[in-house]
């Protein structure tokens, strides 16, 4: 060696060594059986139920003027959502996967219910009230038919049967582009009002990333309060900017995304009212439609299956039991049941901004969930949807993470694994998008026939991103050769070999256990 140095010593080994696969994820402060304190657990929850009112606000907004309602109908129906997202919420949590999941109003149902508010049948109707209130009970018909697609499937084991194929290979397109695939509710509703979305995206990242680490004793307040605290800040400086004139003489489209006194949710309705079964009148049923809602059910029914895996994972728990998923699925087909007769407008899957903030708080709690389950008041329904956005733009993002973490387990070094990965994820984005901007173009879908329903049979489900991509990577991951022990060793299947069956791994039992030896009552288990 040149200068006659000592040569440098070798580096040890455990610096070679990649990182070591988890089955559970590390760093999580409260798992599912764990729950925090009573008083940091109320905040949390309220937090989830800030980030929820997304959906809960933003679906109402697109179908009621549609449908001829007004500001009365479109509080009413806020209202009805939150009664029933609470109600499925704790339904999932005490019987389904007992997985901290939210269970909320679905964007993937909004194509479909807009096929039945735009029906020609309702036309003629020229009292708005009355088009509105004939229109709910057509799409109350139509979730009523096809809650039984999932609760069928759920609780007979079918879904049980289905996922036993799945290993990490073929999960890691389904999780991510759960999140991924959101992408267009993000940064672009977030520019509808730039000036608040922004500020709201850069305070987010700094408390829940940066202060925590800079600040003495802020790791358990920062990072897990992030949302509250920096919603709380912009909200008072998006209502400083309306009461101080800034958005007068803009356009309407601006001040409806901007201004803090637009909703008109807060005093069209009365503060306490408690939704009750067929408010809307008894539900009318079409057939067409119904399965139309049936394959949008079933759409619905695949993201939420990628949705449960991300919980799972930032929940600290062990892979999901194949019978565990298909109990949630049946109680998730409950969820979109009782949508149909209280009448929300809209189905019921698993909240993915929800799961999100599971990463964002690392706190996994059964407990906080149940807690985000209370109505906390229609007042926060006024928080502008570009501070909306802004939180999916990471809480998205963290689902999408999640389902790469599964990564892990398969071997990247394969040329078959890098095919379905990259062919499934690509086609996932690219497929969608297609249909999705021929829409938007045309105004209508690529499958365009006279019957609307049969549009909406093949359309929605390939304008989902997470149904082309798990859809792809599922079937590759089943047909492509080699087929060998190296084959499913590099798919990861060795990995979660353990956790196919309920009762083979004490863990699970712990976190997917029913309770008062409720288990005999479903046979998927």
């Amino acid at each position: 060696m040149a200068g006659g140095g000592a040569a440098a010593p070798p580096p040890k080994q455990e610096e070679l060594m990649p990182h070591p696969v988890k089955d559970q994820l590390p760093g999580v402060s409260f798992c599912i059986t764990s729950p925090p304190p009573w008083p940091e657990a109320i905040l949390l929850g309220f937090q989830h139920f800030l980030v929820m009112l997304g959906t809960t606000v933003l679906i109402p907004s697109i179908l009621v003027p549609q449908m001829g309602g007004g500001k009365e109908e479109k509080a009413l129906m806020i209202q009805t959502l939150q009664f029933v997202a609470g109600l499925n919420t704790l339904a999932q949590t005490l019987f389904g996967t007992r997985l901290p999941a939210v269970i909320g109003g679905s964007y993937t149902f909004v194509p479909a219910t807009l096929s039945i508010v735009l029906a020609g049948r309702y036309s003629d109707i020229l009292d708005p009230y009355e088009k509105f209130k004939k229109i709910m009970r057509g799409i109350q018909g139509a979730m009523i038919v096809a809650s039984t697609l999932q609760i069928v499937i759920g609780f007979s084991g079918l879904w049980r049967n289905v996922t036993r194929l799945m290993s990490p290979l073929s999960t890691v397109p389904l999780v991510a582009l759960t999140g991924f695939g959101l992408y267009e509710l993000g940064f672009p509703l977030l520019t509808k009002c730039v000036e608040i979305g922004l500020p709201q995206l850069v305070l987010l990242v700094i408390f829940s990333q940066y202060l925590p680490h800079l600040m003495k004793g802020g790791r358990n307040v920062f990072d897990r309060f992030a949302v509250l605290f920096s919603v709380i800040i912009v909200w008072i400086y998006a209502h400083l900017l309306t009461v101080g004139g800034a958005y007068k003489n803009v356009p309407i489209t601006t001040q409806l995304s901007c201004r803090t006194d637009r909703a008109g949710i807060i005093g069209a309705a009365p503060w306490i009212r408690v939704p009750y079964p067929f408010q809307w009148g008894a539900p009318s049923f079409h057939a067409g439609e119904s399965f139309a809602m049936m394959a949008t059910s079933f759409v619905a029914l695949v993201e939420s299956t990628g949705a449960f895996i991300a919980v799972s994972r930032y929940a600290s728990a062990t892979p999901v039991p194949h019978s565990v998923l298909s109990r949630g699925i049946g109680w998730q087909g409950v969820a979109i049941l009782f949508s149909g007769i209280f009448g929300t407008g809209t189905g019921s899957s698993v909240s993915v901004e929800n799961a999100g903030l599971l990463g964002l708080t690392r706190v996994g709690s059964r407990r906080v969930i149940q807690i985000s389950a209370a109505k906390f008041g229609a007042v926060f329904a006024s928080i502008p949807a570009p501070i909306v956005a802004a939180l999916y733009c990471l809480l998205f993002a963290y689902v999408g993470a999640g389902g790469l973490t599964f990564l892990q387990f398969c071997n990247l070094n394969s040329f078959r694994t890098k095919f379905i990965l990259a062919f499934s994820v690509f086609m996932g984005l690219s497929v969608p998008h297609y249909f999705n901007e021929y829409e938007s173009l045309k105004g209508y879908g690529p499958v365009h026939t006279k019957a609307r329903w049969f549009n909406d049979m093949i359309n929605v489900p390939f304008s989902s991103e997470p149904f082309v991509a798990g859809f792809l990577g599922l079937v590759l991951d089943l047909t492509m050769p080699p087929k060998d022990t190296t084959t499913r060793k590099d798919r990861g299947m060795h990995w979660w070999d353990k956790f196919r069956s309920y009762k083979t791994d004490t863990r699970s039992e712990e976190f997917y256990s029913l309770p008062l030896n409720l288990n005999k009552f479903f046979p998927s288990v």
